[in-house]
């Protein structure tokens, strides 16, 4: 490890620190505009780096597929060309639900190519989720593979579907990708577009009400390379392994955008998540640089594999994200992984903003956030929007005007306004230390975070009412050892029903099929009422601190 004296100052950074600087490196047209498949992929083959690894991809069967960035920029042509014949181009939404494969790497880069808006689906969205974000969003192409084809059955509407594998015999009207594959590349040159243009649309996780749209501009860019950089410290000798789903934004930003930007080798590995298959696929790949949800981390120290594992390993640096790291699992990640883990803090509307970073010197607290990344200035407000000293909790803000990497301009639809006095509202409780490192107070909304997924209550709450034994529902965070908080939902049953284990497990896995297997109740408690307001809203405060003491009084397992 190397040691802290030998990075540079975090203060002294930020005063020669320049936005400008990064925007020149990304772009070597140096017009004003951008386009993301140039950003992160043609300028390097202009650069001479064609032959460098883009992707390193092992499936379920253990077989090793890899892309170089010249590979990847061929294949892109031709999806692009046959995109292009389609009718296809600049501000068009494309979906992808595809696994974590070469495919779902030249789909992004193809969309970006055209100037097109790539659109992630989650492999684990079930129907509802997926039928509102297609609706929402005017998509106009999905591309999937066989073991997804059918979550697109029976929607609204369903834009035409390009199919990884060809149409089945349940679907005979989709596009075949080997087909689109063959096509002539595209010949005209990637559009150059205004940093505000759109390149990625994603979706909140929906506290309040329905997912929010939000459309990332391409000058977005600059801040997913800053993190990289200076937070991730990503080199361009690394192997570096996001095991974060491409399907949301920690792992569409910084396991495919952020690499590539930087020119440097990503790692895909298909399979669902194991201890025991993350062991082995950081000693066949000889990782040195990983970044994990929380969760990741507790469930590879609960196994017991990892603990000699630095004898074996090659990692250097290792990252996290989605909720606070305890001292235990950051004490035993630099044991048993033999480097030292680093917390990092952002959302979906602004990508990561405050982090504990690893390429620069500045103090460093287990459970802290860290301090906010060069480009950003964070502020703590009140009620009344105004500034907060340390030491005292307030609502986590970003200083608009002061934050030349903040990209972040509204909902695509207007569906909230976060915006108040010029500063940008994340809705996340925090308090300020007295040497500029902010700390996690807890936050001003209803928000899940479990096993590093955000999950707002409404839809597990609305998916919960579906069921006919069902006339109340509300859904909170219960504390969780491995996932860190599990979904709890507390049911009032319609007249004629009668609680039992059986209906809960009716009502949990009708979530899992409808909403998303990440976002179904593993708890279900039938009660009488729900706690309410005078005017009716559902206290959930009081079911929260219910379900803490009943954790806390459960034995231990």
């Amino acid at each position: 490890m190397s040691p802290q004296a030998s990075l540079p100052d975090y203060r002294a950074y930020l005063e020669t620190f320049s936005v400008d600087e990064m925007i020149a490196r990304l772009d070597d047209h140096r017009d004003g505009k951008a386009n993301a498949f140039e950003s992160c992929c043609g300028r390097h083959l202009r650069a001479g780096r064609g032959d460098v690894l883009a992707l390193v991809q092992e499936d379920t069967q253990g077989n090793v597929n890899t892309l170089t960035y010249a590979e990847l920029e061929a294949e892109s042509a031709r999806l692009a060309g046959w995109f292009a014949e389609q009718g296809l181009g600049v501000g068009d939404r494309i979906a992808c639900m595809l696994p974590r494969s070469p495919q779902l790497l030249v789909a992004v880069l193809a969309t970006w190519r055209i100037g097109a808006v790539y659109q992630p689906l989650f492999t684990a969205f079930g129907p509802d989720a997926v039928d509102y974000r297609l609706g929402r969003a005017d998509t106009k192409l999905v591309i999937t593979d066989h073991a997804n084809r059918f979550k697109f059955d029976g929607l609204t509407q369903c834009p035409p579907v390009l199919a990884v594998g060809g149409p089945d015999a349940d679907h005979a009207d989709d596009l075949d990708w080997a087909d689109a594959l063959a096509h002539s590349p595209i010949e005209a040159s990637p559009p150059r577009l205004g940093r505000d243009a759109p390149f990625l649309q994603m979706f909140t996780s929906g506290t309040v009400g329905k997912p929010k749209g939000v459309a990332v501009p391409l000058a977005a860019m600059t801040a997913f390379a800053l993190y990289m950089e200076l937070a991730v410290d990503l080199r361009e000798s690394d192997r570096f392994w996001n095991m974060a789903d491409p399907g949301w934004a920690y792992g569409l930003y910084y396991a495919i955008a952020g690499p590539l930007l930087l020119g440097v080798t990503t790692h895909f590995c298909e399979a669902g998540f194991s201890a025991e298959g993350a062991l082995a696929f950081m000693k066949r790949h000889r990782i040195t640089n990983f970044a994990a949800a929380p969760t990741a981390y507790r469930l590879m120290k609960a196994s017991g594999l990892f603990d000699n594992a630095h004898e074996t390993l090659s990692l250097r640096a290792a990252s996290s994200a989605g909720e606070p790291l305890n001292t235990e699992v950051v004490t035993w990640v630099e044991r048993s992984l033999g480097c030292p883990v680093m917390d990092h803090y952002g959302q979906t509307e602004t990508g990561m903003t405050c982090n504990n970073h690893h390429a620069l010197d500045h103090p460093k607290h287990v459970g802290a956030m860290g301090v906010p990344m060069p480009g950003y200035r964070l502020a703590i407000l009140d009620a009344e929007y105004n500034e907060l000293p340390p030491g005292e909790p307030g609502v986590l803000a970003v200083d608009i005007k002061n934050s030349p990497a903040h990209f972040f301009a509204g909902y695509t639809w207007q569906e909230k306004h976060p915006f108040a006095e010029g500063y940008y509202l994340t809705g996340d409780v925090v308090i300020r230390n007295e040497d500029g490192t902010f700390q996690f107070a807890g936050r001003d909304d209803d928000i899940i975070t479990t096993a590093g997924y955000r999950v707002g209550p409404t839809d597990v709450e609305n998916s919960v009412m579906t069921h006919p034994a069902v006339a109340e529902s509300a859904a909170v965070g219960q504390p969780d050892e491995i996932r860190g908080e599990i979904i709890k939902s507390y049911v009032v049953l319609r007249e004629g029903f009668e609680a039992s284990e059986q209906l809960a497990d009716e009502i949990r896995q009708q979530v899992r099929e409808r909403l998303s297997t990440h976002a179904f109740p593993r708890v279900i408690e039938f009660v009488d009422e729900l706690p309410k307001t005078p005017s009716g809203k559902i206290q959930r405060f009081k079911l929260r601190a219910d379900a803490v003491e009943k954790a806390d009084a459960a034995p231990a397992k």
